[in-house]
């Protein structure tokens, strides 16, 4: 009896506890959810995490392998000083803080005595040293007393950051674009951020007081490849400088210039600047591919194609100008030339450029169908958009007359003068450079090829848009009308006693309020060069010029005969054998040794060098042969002394002290001439430097 009354005692023992039990089981999670739900619902609770590592973005050349945009490593660096042992910190310490005062030049050692102190003391695990440091400056630091310990030692730790440079700073800015996250990728960094981007890395760190995070361990990112465009450095430089000065001189509102091999597509350059602010025309918007305007007489062009193919006009058609105005029902066409030119034929109506002439020939032929017109100019392709690699392309805007409501009686007329309708400048230029190429359109072509560890992935080749735009009976027609544009018509300003110039001027009225304002104008001139066997078309648009002139001969002209004069100078496929045969020996900009080598192998120039490792070189041109003298450039700029930079050319000198962090202005064109940093003076970065090239 007794021996049962303990075998109850035990089983009543046993549930209650199982009860007991059951209750913990269930109460505890139940008190952490209600009352310490906090705790595990913040960052504080979680004390390691895993982030990624961007990978290095690859880079962006020009056609000769310059450096159009790439990422420069920045660092941040950190000390841990619960890995420091007593007695290296005392012996170590005062000189590692001179050392760091030295190397950053922004506050005494002693404060960096001070703060170093006061770090150890506390044993502070991530203490922040600087930020924004460069590569070389991260080489010298490993060398420093203490971190020259490394991490587990010395506390030494740092963290990379990838930050996207142009080294030639706005040059082609819009074109070589930008890709960000959180907006809409443009330009080549946008189009080919797949190949750019890489394959991101994870880092492994583990949260510190203060809400510090310390890196434990990572897995290293993989660099994106590097993209090839078919930019040309020299002839965007000086592009860029031709359409800058002239908007300046015009007070323009913007601008834009492209520059195209007609065979091959291939964008050579390519500039779009807007007025900021009363003195400063920067990169704002890719005007060239991105905006449609109303081309004006510059579409002329197209209306006489489709008035010879179809067989309705000749060359010398006649017309009246019926004293440089004429009515189409209820609006008045005007020349403008006062009084007009009398009786003229077709093609001097094309290279006067005259409205009522152009305007009266094509309304008098298909007035009664205007369908066929249209759909002439739809078989020339120009009413489709070009489906370049870049994004934002503007689509053509050629109304058709059985799919536009609002046609009338003056469509056909306006139109014909490049009215009513929208094209993109690069659209306008490739038609043209068709024109130059025999009639074959070719797709504008802006990247080259997409490398990777130096290895060539994939090429981009020349693309056929349309292969014969027109008869080559007609193109053999309009080829003479727009020589004679230049030899004797609205761009006889531009001519050259060198070389021959074909193209077309275009003023277009803007719309202002709703409607056209004849004193505000959209200047153009498009054409190839040299015309006798064309190698490069070139537009140049100018928009709402306000002094010295507002028609194309004068305000956008002049920036195509600047362009075209340097690149015939340059392009070593323009220059005939016998004239390179006949030159002495070059005298030319100091700069980097490999291209200028290049240049002079390619002219069979001799040449002689004093040191084979030399990077920056000065030239001096001998009786048999080119001396090449080292610049001791990068050896100054390690020191921290201005080197001598006269003679050299503006974009190297640009490329150099920009990245080292000094602020340069400059005026006149060609090679440096004065310097207002003396070689051997102490510089540091943010300082300004003033040169004068001549």
């Amino acid at each position: 009896m007794k021996h049962s009354k303990n075998i109850k005692r035990r089983a009543v023992a046993i549930y209650l506890f199982m009860i007991l039990l059951a209750l913990v089981i269930i109460i505890q999670p139940l008190y952490t959810q209600i009352f310490e739900s906090h705790l595990y619902n913040t960052e504080n609770y979680n004390v390691t995490r895993t982030v990624t590592v961007p990978a290095s973005r690859g880079n962006i050349y020009s056609d000769d392998l310059s450096l159009l945009a790439t990422s420069i490593p920045e660092y941040e660096i950190r000390w841990d000083a619960k890995q420091v042992d007593k007695e290296l910190f005392l012996d170590e310490v005062e000189e590692l803080s001179s050392k760091l005062s030295e190397l950053f030049n922004d506050k005494p050692a002693s404060d960096y005595f001070d703060y170093l102190r006061k770090v150890w003391a506390k044993q502070s695990r991530y203490a922040l040293i600087k930020r924004k440091v460069n590569y070389n400056q991260l080489k010298l630091l490993k060398q420093f007393p203490i971190f020259s310990e490394g991490r587990y030692k010395g506390g030494f730790q740092y963290k990379q950051l990838n930050i996207r440079q142009k080294p030639f700073q706005q040059l082609a800015g819009r074109t070589i674009g930008y890709h960000k996250k959180q907006s809409k990728s443009v330009g080549i960094e946008g189009a080919f951020n797949y190949d750019l981007k890489g394959k991101n890395g994870e880092r492994l760190e583990h949260r510190l007081a203060g809400n510090e995070w310390m890196p434990i361990r990572e897995r290293e990112s993989f660099p994106g490849k590097d993209v090839i465009t078919t930019i040309d450095i020299r002839f965007q430089d000086i592009a860029h400088q031709a359409l800058e000065d002239r908007l300046y001189f015009h007070d323009a509102d913007f601008g834009t210039t492209i520059l195209m091999e007609v065979a091959t597509g291939e964008i050579k350059s390519i500039v779009n600047l807007k007025k900021v602010d009363e003195d400063k025309y920067v990169e704002f918007y890719n005007f060239a591919i991105g905006r449609s305007i109303e081309p004006g007489s510059t579409f002329k062009l197209a209306s006489v194609i489709a008035g010879l193919e179809d067989g309705f006009l000749q060359l010398d058609d006649s017309v009246n100008t019926t004293g440089g105005k004429h009515s189409f029902y209820d609006r008045v066409m005007r020349d403008s030339k006062k009084g007009g030119y009398g009786v003229i034929s077709l093609e001097e109506s094309f290279t006067k450029s005259s409205n009522v002439g152009i305007s009266k020939l094509i309304n008098k032929h298909y007035k009664a169908k205007p369908s066929q017109f249209v759909d002439r100019l739809y078989s020339m392709g120009i009413n489709e958009p070009l489906g370049i690699a870049l994004s934002g392309e503007a689509k053509p805007a050629i109304r058709h007359p059985k799919q536009s409501s609002n046609w009338s009686g003056t469509t056909l007329p306006w139109m014909s003068i490049g009215y009513g309708i929208k094209m993109t400048p690069l659209q306008i230029l490739s038609f043209y450079a068709a024109i130059a190429n025999d009639g074959q359109r070719m797709k504008p072509l802006f990247v080259k090829s997409i490398m990777a560890n130096g290895i060539t992935e994939k090429n981009y080749n020349p693309e056929v848009l349309n292969p014969s735009i027109c008869s080559m009976t007609t193109i053999k027609k309009v080829k003479q009308m727009l020589e004679d544009v230049v030899e004797d018509g609205t761009a006889k300003s531009i001519k050259s006693k060198q070389y021959k110039i074909a193209g077309k001027t275009g003023t277009a009225q803007l719309i202002v309020d709703g409607g056209y304002d004849n004193q505000r104008h959209l200047a153009s001139f498009v054409g190839y060069f040299p015309a006798d066997n064309p190698k490069y078309a070139c537009i140049v648009m100018i928009n709402d010029p306000q002094e010295n002139g507002s028609y194309g001969g004068d305000v956008a002209a002049p920036v195509f005969r600047t362009i075209s004069d340097y690149v015939m100078n340059t392009d070593l496929s323009l220059q005939s054998t016998d004239t390179i045969e006949k030159r002495q020996i070059p005298v030319s900009k100091d700069g980097f040794k490999r291209h200028l080598a290049n240049i002079f192998n390619t002219f069979d120039v001799p040449t002689s060098s004093d040191d084979d490792r030399a990077q920056w070189v000065l030239t001096k041109s001998q009786k048999e042969q080119v001396k090449l003298q080292t610049r001791n450039i990068t050896r100054d700029l390690e020191k921290n002394k201005m080197p001598n930079i006269k003679g050299m050319g503006l974009n190297d000198v640009l490329f150099l002290l920009e990245n080292y962090g000094l602020n340069i202005s400059y005026s006149g064109r060609g090679s440096v001439k004065e310097q207002s940093i003396n070689k051997g003076e102490n510089i540091r970065k943010g300082q300004n430097l003033t040169i004068v090239l001549s």
